[in-house]
Protein backbone atom coordinates (compact mmCIF):
# COMPACT_ATOMS: atom_id res chain seq x y z
CA UNK A 1 0.00 0.00 0.00
CA UNK A 2 1.15 3.81 -0.37
CA UNK A 3 1.90 5.89 2.60
CA UNK A 4 2.96 9.21 3.01
CA UNK A 5 6.80 9.79 4.54
CA UNK A 6 8.28 13.03 6.04
CA UNK A 7 9.38 14.24 2.36
CA UNK A 8 5.81 14.81 1.55
CA UNK A 9 4.70 17.27 3.94
CA UNK A 10 5.59 20.54 4.44
CA UNK A 11 6.27 21.09 8.28
CA UNK A 12 8.20 24.54 8.89
CA UNK A 13 6.41 26.20 11.54
CA UNK A 14 4.10 23.46 11.74
CA UNK A 15 3.57 21.49 15.50
CA UNK A 16 4.09 17.46 14.48
CA UNK A 17 2.40 15.68 16.87
CA UNK A 18 4.50 12.07 16.73
CA UNK A 19 3.46 8.71 18.00
CA UNK A 20 6.88 7.06 19.24
CA UNK A 21 7.48 3.47 21.25
CA UNK A 22 9.46 4.34 23.63
CA UNK A 23 8.09 1.69 25.73
CA UNK A 24 11.55 0.81 27.89
CA UNK A 25 12.74 -1.47 30.54
CA UNK A 26 13.00 0.67 33.81
CA UNK A 27 14.12 -0.23 37.15
CA UNK A 28 13.60 2.16 39.94
CA UNK A 29 13.20 4.95 38.09
CA UNK A 30 15.82 4.74 35.76
CA UNK A 31 16.39 3.16 31.94
CA UNK A 32 18.00 -0.13 31.43
CA UNK A 33 17.80 -0.14 28.19
CA UNK A 34 17.36 2.92 25.53
CA UNK A 35 16.98 1.25 22.20
CA UNK A 36 13.66 2.10 21.68
CA UNK A 37 14.61 5.54 22.61
CA UNK A 38 17.67 5.78 20.30
CA UNK A 39 15.76 4.53 17.15
CA UNK A 40 13.49 7.71 16.83
CA UNK A 41 15.60 10.21 17.29
CA UNK A 42 16.58 9.99 13.32
CA UNK A 43 12.76 10.81 12.58
CA UNK A 44 12.61 13.68 16.22
CA UNK A 45 16.07 15.47 14.66
CA UNK A 46 14.54 15.00 11.15
CA UNK A 47 11.00 16.98 11.55
CA UNK A 48 13.29 20.01 13.92
CA UNK A 49 15.77 20.30 11.04
CA UNK A 50 12.65 21.08 8.92
CA UNK A 51 11.33 23.58 10.94
CA UNK A 52 8.91 21.63 13.00
CA UNK A 53 8.14 21.42 16.92
CA UNK A 54 8.11 18.18 18.08
CA UNK A 55 5.17 16.76 20.51
CA UNK A 56 5.83 13.06 21.40
CA UNK A 57 2.70 10.94 22.02
CA UNK A 58 3.62 7.39 23.74
CA UNK A 59 2.03 5.03 26.30
CA UNK A 60 4.27 3.17 29.18
CA UNK A 61 3.02 -0.23 30.09
CA UNK A 62 -0.57 -1.06 30.74
CA UNK A 63 -1.97 1.13 33.42
CA UNK A 64 -5.37 0.54 32.23
CA UNK A 65 -6.93 4.16 32.21
CA UNK A 66 -5.68 5.17 34.96
CA UNK A 67 -3.15 7.25 36.63
CA UNK A 68 -0.63 5.29 37.92
CA UNK A 69 2.72 7.16 39.18
CA UNK A 70 5.20 4.73 38.51
CA UNK A 71 4.35 4.47 34.26
CA UNK A 72 4.42 8.08 33.90
CA UNK A 73 6.89 8.77 30.94
CA UNK A 74 8.36 11.66 33.12
CA UNK A 75 10.44 8.37 33.91
CA UNK A 76 11.96 8.45 30.63
CA UNK A 77 12.92 12.33 30.17
CA UNK A 78 16.67 12.34 30.85
CA UNK A 79 17.26 9.30 28.69
CA UNK A 80 15.36 11.40 26.35
CA UNK A 81 17.07 14.37 26.69
CA UNK A 82 20.34 12.56 26.98
CA UNK A 83 19.50 10.53 23.77
CA UNK A 84 18.39 13.64 21.61
CA UNK A 85 20.97 16.32 23.17
CA UNK A 86 18.36 19.08 23.15
CA UNK A 87 15.61 20.32 26.32
CA UNK A 88 12.87 17.63 26.56
CA UNK A 89 9.90 19.84 28.15
CA UNK A 90 7.43 17.31 29.94
CA UNK A 91 3.84 18.04 30.06
CA UNK A 92 1.96 15.88 33.02
CA UNK A 93 -1.15 15.06 30.52
CA UNK A 94 -1.55 14.44 26.70
CA UNK A 95 -4.70 16.55 26.18
CA UNK A 96 -6.37 19.45 27.97
CA UNK A 97 -4.22 22.36 30.05
CA UNK A 98 -1.13 20.74 30.68
CA UNK A 99 -0.80 19.76 27.27
CA UNK A 100 -1.27 23.18 25.16
CA UNK A 101 0.87 24.25 27.99
CA UNK A 102 4.08 22.34 27.84
CA UNK A 103 3.34 23.09 23.39
CA UNK A 104 3.13 26.96 24.25
CA UNK A 105 6.14 27.33 25.97
CA UNK A 106 8.39 24.96 24.12
CA UNK A 107 10.71 26.61 21.94
CA UNK A 108 12.22 26.20 18.11
CA UNK A 109 14.51 23.04 19.18
CA UNK A 110 12.68 21.90 21.69
CA UNK A 111 11.11 18.88 22.16
CA UNK A 112 7.61 18.41 23.76
CA UNK A 113 6.69 14.74 25.97
CA UNK A 114 3.38 14.34 26.44
CA UNK A 115 2.50 12.25 29.15
CA UNK A 116 0.94 8.37 29.06
CA UNK A 117 -1.70 8.39 26.98
CA UNK A 118 -2.74 5.06 28.50
CA UNK A 119 -3.47 7.07 31.42
CA UNK A 120 -6.67 7.62 29.56
CA UNK A 121 -9.28 4.81 29.12
CA UNK A 122 -10.22 6.00 25.88
CA UNK A 123 -7.20 5.48 24.35
CA UNK A 124 -7.27 1.73 24.03
CA UNK A 125 -10.59 2.22 22.75
CA UNK A 126 -9.96 4.37 20.22
CA UNK A 127 -12.29 7.52 21.47
CA UNK A 128 -13.12 9.75 18.98
CA UNK A 129 -13.55 12.62 21.91
CA UNK A 130 -9.62 11.60 23.08
CA UNK A 131 -8.30 11.58 19.31
CA UNK A 132 -10.11 15.03 18.67
CA UNK A 133 -8.57 16.34 22.13
CA UNK A 134 -4.95 14.58 20.93
CA UNK A 135 -5.22 16.30 17.04
CA UNK A 136 -6.13 19.65 18.51
CA UNK A 137 -2.75 19.70 19.56
CA UNK A 138 -0.92 20.04 16.34
CA UNK A 139 -0.87 20.43 12.85
CA UNK A 140 0.33 16.95 11.32
CA UNK A 141 0.34 13.54 12.61
CA UNK A 142 3.72 11.61 12.24
CA UNK A 143 3.50 7.72 13.32
CA UNK A 144 6.78 6.06 13.79
CA UNK A 145 5.85 3.59 16.11
CA UNK A 146 5.16 0.28 14.09
CA UNK A 147 5.82 -2.06 16.70
CA UNK A 148 2.32 -0.50 17.99
CA UNK A 149 1.03 -0.36 14.90
CA UNK A 150 -1.49 -3.66 15.18
CA UNK A 151 -3.66 -1.60 17.79
CA UNK A 152 -6.35 0.45 16.66
CA UNK A 153 -6.12 3.27 19.57
CA UNK A 154 -6.80 6.54 19.89
CA UNK A 155 -2.78 7.68 19.47
CA UNK A 156 -1.93 5.32 16.57
CA UNK A 157 -5.80 5.28 13.83
CA UNK A 158 -7.80 7.77 15.61
CA UNK A 159 -5.68 10.65 15.52
CA UNK A 160 -4.35 9.48 11.84
CA UNK A 161 -7.99 10.25 11.17
CA UNK A 162 -8.32 13.72 11.49
CA UNK A 163 -4.67 15.16 10.75
CA UNK A 164 -2.82 15.08 7.52
CA UNK A 165 -0.64 12.12 8.12
CA UNK A 166 2.57 10.25 7.05
CA UNK A 167 5.49 7.50 8.51
CA UNK A 168 7.93 8.62 10.68
CA UNK A 169 11.97 7.47 9.64
CA UNK A 170 11.38 4.35 11.79
CA UNK A 171 8.23 3.24 10.81
CA UNK A 172 8.88 3.76 6.59
CA UNK A 173 12.24 1.35 7.37
CA UNK A 174 9.96 -1.27 8.91
CA UNK A 175 7.52 -0.73 6.06
CA UNK A 176 10.03 -0.99 3.12
CA UNK A 177 11.47 -3.76 4.59
CA UNK A 178 8.51 -5.72 5.42
CA UNK A 179 7.63 -4.75 1.46
CA UNK A 180 10.49 -6.04 0.19
CA UNK A 181 10.10 -9.38 2.47
CA UNK A 182 6.20 -10.65 1.81
CA UNK A 183 5.13 -7.67 -0.33
CA UNK A 184 7.17 -8.04 -3.58
CA UNK A 185 10.26 -9.64 -2.62
CA UNK A 186 13.06 -11.32 -4.67
CA UNK A 187 12.45 -15.04 -5.33
CA UNK A 188 13.34 -17.83 -3.85
CA UNK A 189 11.57 -16.52 -0.49
CA UNK A 190 12.66 -18.88 2.36
CA UNK A 191 10.54 -18.17 6.22
CA UNK A 192 12.52 -19.40 9.53
CA UNK A 193 9.30 -20.21 12.04
CA UNK A 194 10.60 -21.29 15.22
CA UNK A 195 8.83 -21.76 18.84
CA UNK A 196 7.28 -23.99 21.30
CA UNK A 197 3.34 -23.82 19.62
CA UNK A 198 2.07 -24.46 16.68
CA UNK A 199 -1.21 -22.76 18.36
CA UNK A 200 -0.28 -19.81 18.20
CA UNK A 201 1.07 -19.62 14.59
CA UNK A 202 -1.11 -20.92 13.25
CA UNK A 203 -2.75 -18.12 11.00
CA UNK A 204 1.04 -17.00 10.63
CA UNK A 205 2.02 -20.98 9.22
CA UNK A 206 -1.13 -20.54 7.45
CA UNK A 207 -0.22 -17.35 5.48
CA UNK A 208 3.38 -18.19 4.45
CA UNK A 209 2.90 -21.19 2.91
CA UNK A 210 0.78 -19.17 0.50
CA UNK A 211 4.02 -16.97 0.07
CA UNK A 212 7.20 -18.44 0.31
CA UNK A 213 8.88 -20.87 -1.61
CA UNK A 214 10.49 -22.75 1.18
CA UNK A 215 9.34 -22.94 5.08
CA UNK A 216 11.48 -24.03 7.73
CA UNK A 217 9.80 -25.08 10.93
CA UNK A 218 11.59 -25.23 13.89
CA UNK A 219 11.54 -25.52 17.99
CA UNK A 220 8.91 -27.28 19.79
CA UNK A 221 6.27 -26.89 16.58
CA UNK A 222 8.43 -28.99 14.89
CA UNK A 223 8.26 -31.75 17.19
CA UNK A 224 4.29 -31.37 16.44
CA UNK A 225 4.84 -32.17 12.58
CA UNK A 226 7.02 -35.22 13.64
CA UNK A 227 4.40 -36.36 15.47
CA UNK A 228 1.35 -35.50 12.84
CA UNK A 229 4.08 -37.84 10.14
CA UNK A 230 4.39 -40.99 12.65
CA UNK A 231 7.63 -40.01 14.50
CA UNK A 232 8.16 -40.80 17.66
CA UNK A 233 9.71 -37.53 19.68
CA UNK A 234 9.92 -38.94 23.58
CA UNK A 235 9.57 -36.75 26.18
CA UNK A 236 9.51 -33.53 23.44
CA UNK A 237 7.10 -30.44 23.91
CA UNK A 238 4.74 -31.29 21.13
CA UNK A 239 0.96 -30.49 20.78
CA UNK A 240 -0.44 -33.87 19.86
CA UNK A 241 -3.66 -32.86 19.81
CA UNK A 242 -2.77 -30.02 17.12
CA UNK A 243 -1.31 -33.34 14.67
CA UNK A 244 -4.69 -32.54 12.57
CA UNK A 245 -4.12 -29.01 11.94
CA UNK A 246 -0.12 -30.06 10.96
CA UNK A 247 -1.20 -32.65 8.29
CA UNK A 248 -3.69 -30.00 6.59
CA UNK A 249 -0.68 -27.47 6.53
CA UNK A 250 1.03 -29.49 5.18
CA UNK A 251 -1.13 -30.11 2.21
CA UNK A 252 -1.42 -26.57 1.74
CA UNK A 253 1.81 -26.57 1.26
CA UNK A 254 2.18 -28.99 -1.38
CA UNK A 255 -0.70 -27.38 -2.78
CA UNK A 256 0.70 -24.12 -3.00
CA UNK A 257 4.45 -25.16 -3.93
CA UNK A 258 6.05 -24.63 -0.76
CA UNK A 259 8.44 -26.88 0.80
CA UNK A 260 8.43 -27.48 4.31
CA UNK A 261 11.84 -28.42 5.86
CA UNK A 262 11.71 -29.92 9.19
CA UNK A 263 14.83 -31.45 11.22
CA UNK A 264 16.65 -34.81 9.81
CA UNK A 265 19.00 -34.97 13.09
CA UNK A 266 18.43 -33.40 16.25
CA UNK A 267 20.06 -33.13 19.85
CA UNK A 268 18.07 -34.76 22.84
CA UNK A 269 18.69 -34.58 26.51
CA UNK A 270 17.09 -35.90 29.76
CA UNK A 271 16.96 -32.84 31.19
CA UNK A 272 15.71 -29.12 30.56
CA UNK A 273 18.64 -27.63 31.74
CA UNK A 274 22.02 -25.96 30.64
CA UNK A 275 24.74 -28.47 29.45
CA UNK A 276 22.97 -30.96 30.33
CA UNK A 277 24.09 -34.95 29.13
CA UNK A 278 22.86 -34.71 25.18
CA UNK A 279 23.10 -36.64 22.64
CA UNK A 280 22.79 -35.92 18.60
CA UNK A 281 20.57 -38.88 16.92
CA UNK A 282 18.69 -38.91 13.72
CA UNK A 283 15.08 -37.55 14.14
CA UNK A 284 13.08 -40.62 14.30
CA UNK A 285 15.77 -42.16 16.75
CA UNK A 286 14.86 -39.71 19.59
CA UNK A 287 14.73 -42.55 23.25
CA UNK A 288 11.43 -42.75 24.70
CA UNK A 289 12.75 -41.09 28.08
CA UNK A 290 14.54 -38.28 26.20
CA UNK A 291 13.15 -34.47 25.04
CA UNK A 292 14.32 -33.06 21.83
CA UNK A 293 15.88 -29.60 22.47
CA UNK A 294 17.44 -28.57 19.24
CA UNK A 295 17.90 -29.26 15.40
CA UNK A 296 21.15 -31.01 14.75
CA UNK A 297 24.27 -30.34 12.66
CA UNK A 298 23.24 -31.81 9.39
CA UNK A 299 19.62 -30.29 9.46
CA UNK A 300 21.66 -27.09 10.03
CA UNK A 301 23.63 -27.86 7.01
CA UNK A 302 20.62 -28.15 4.95
CA UNK A 303 19.13 -25.19 5.97
CA UNK A 304 22.51 -23.55 5.15
CA UNK A 305 22.06 -24.84 1.32
CA UNK A 306 18.32 -23.84 1.32
CA UNK A 307 19.63 -20.14 1.73
CA UNK A 308 22.24 -20.58 -0.66
CA UNK A 309 19.59 -20.83 -3.07
CA UNK A 310 17.09 -17.94 -1.67
CA UNK A 311 16.99 -14.77 -2.21
CA UNK A 312 14.99 -13.90 0.59
CA UNK A 313 14.47 -14.84 3.79
CA UNK A 314 12.41 -13.66 6.88
CA UNK A 315 13.23 -15.18 10.24
CA UNK A 316 10.50 -15.85 13.84
CA UNK A 317 11.77 -17.84 16.51
CA UNK A 318 14.31 -20.09 17.53
CA UNK A 319 15.32 -23.54 16.50
CA UNK A 320 16.18 -24.54 19.80
CA UNK A 321 15.98 -23.54 23.86
CA UNK A 322 18.27 -21.07 22.46
CA UNK A 323 18.12 -19.35 26.06
CA UNK A 324 20.25 -22.88 27.08
CA UNK A 325 23.68 -23.81 26.42
CA UNK A 326 24.68 -25.57 24.28
CA UNK A 327 20.88 -26.10 22.80
CA UNK A 328 21.61 -23.16 21.17
CA UNK A 329 23.92 -24.18 18.13
CA UNK A 330 21.36 -24.88 15.32
CA UNK A 331 19.76 -20.96 15.95
CA UNK A 332 23.32 -19.84 16.22
CA UNK A 333 24.61 -21.58 13.33
CA UNK A 334 21.95 -20.80 11.36
CA UNK A 335 21.68 -17.07 11.96
CA UNK A 336 25.05 -16.77 10.88
CA UNK A 337 24.78 -18.40 7.94
CA UNK A 338 22.00 -16.15 7.03
CA UNK A 339 23.86 -12.80 8.09
CA UNK A 340 27.46 -14.15 6.21
CA UNK A 341 25.25 -14.54 2.84
CA UNK A 342 23.47 -11.24 3.69
CA UNK A 343 26.36 -9.45 3.55
CA UNK A 344 27.90 -11.01 0.81
CA UNK A 345 24.87 -9.66 -1.42
CA UNK A 346 23.50 -12.58 -1.78
CA UNK A 347 20.27 -12.22 0.43
CA UNK A 348 18.01 -10.04 1.99
CA UNK A 349 16.99 -11.13 5.69
CA UNK A 350 14.22 -9.57 7.73
CA UNK A 351 13.83 -10.31 10.70
CA UNK A 352 11.22 -9.84 14.12
CA UNK A 353 9.75 -11.30 17.20
CA UNK A 354 11.35 -10.67 20.35
CA UNK A 355 12.66 -14.39 21.37
CA UNK A 356 13.93 -13.55 17.13
CA UNK A 357 16.12 -10.29 18.61
CA UNK A 358 17.34 -12.03 21.77
CA UNK A 359 18.37 -14.95 19.71
CA UNK A 360 20.23 -12.89 16.82
CA UNK A 361 21.90 -10.77 18.55
CA UNK A 362 23.28 -14.11 21.03
CA UNK A 363 24.32 -15.47 17.76
CA UNK A 364 26.05 -11.92 16.91
CA UNK A 365 24.41 -12.34 13.88
CA UNK A 366 21.69 -9.56 14.10
CA UNK A 367 24.44 -6.86 12.90
CA UNK A 368 24.45 -8.10 9.72
CA UNK A 369 20.90 -8.98 8.76
CA UNK A 370 19.23 -6.54 6.23
CA UNK A 371 16.45 -5.54 8.94
CA UNK A 372 15.69 -6.34 12.53
CA UNK A 373 12.10 -5.34 13.70
CA UNK A 374 11.95 -4.19 16.95
CA UNK A 375 8.44 -5.10 16.75
CA UNK A 376 6.82 -8.08 18.69
CA UNK A 377 2.98 -8.50 18.14
CA UNK A 378 2.79 -5.77 14.98
CA UNK A 379 6.05 -8.20 13.12
CA UNK A 380 3.46 -11.04 13.83
CA UNK A 381 0.33 -9.89 12.78
CA UNK A 382 1.86 -8.52 9.57
CA UNK A 383 3.65 -11.92 8.81
CA UNK A 384 -0.08 -13.38 8.98
CA UNK A 385 -1.28 -10.88 5.97
CA UNK A 386 -3.39 -8.85 9.08
CA UNK A 387 -3.90 -5.26 8.09
CA UNK A 388 -2.55 -3.37 10.59
CA UNK A 389 -4.67 -0.12 12.00
CA UNK A 390 -1.77 2.04 12.31
CA UNK A 391 -0.19 2.03 8.86
CA UNK A 392 -3.28 1.91 7.15
CA UNK A 393 -4.34 4.70 8.46
CA UNK A 394 -1.83 6.55 6.72
CA UNK A 395 -2.83 5.14 3.65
Amino acid sequence: MAWKTIDDMGLAGKTVLTRVDINVPMENGVVTDGTRIEKIVPTVEDLIARGAKVVLLAHYDRPKGKVVPEMSLSHVKAALEAALGRKVVFAEDCVGDAAKAAISAASQGDVVLLENTRFHAGEEKNDPKLAAEMAALGDVFVNDAFSAAHRAHASTAGIAALLPSAAGRLMEAELKALEAALGNPVRPVVAVVGGAKVSTKLELLGNLVGKVDHLVIGGGMANTFLVAQGVEVGKSLAERDMAATALEILGKAKASGCTIHLPVDVVVAREFKANAAHDTVPVAACPADAMILDAGPKTVAELTKVFEGCRTLIWNGPLGAFELEPFNAATNAAARAAASLTKAGNLVSVAGGGDTVAALNQAGAAKDFTFISTAGGAFLEWMEGKTLPGVAALG
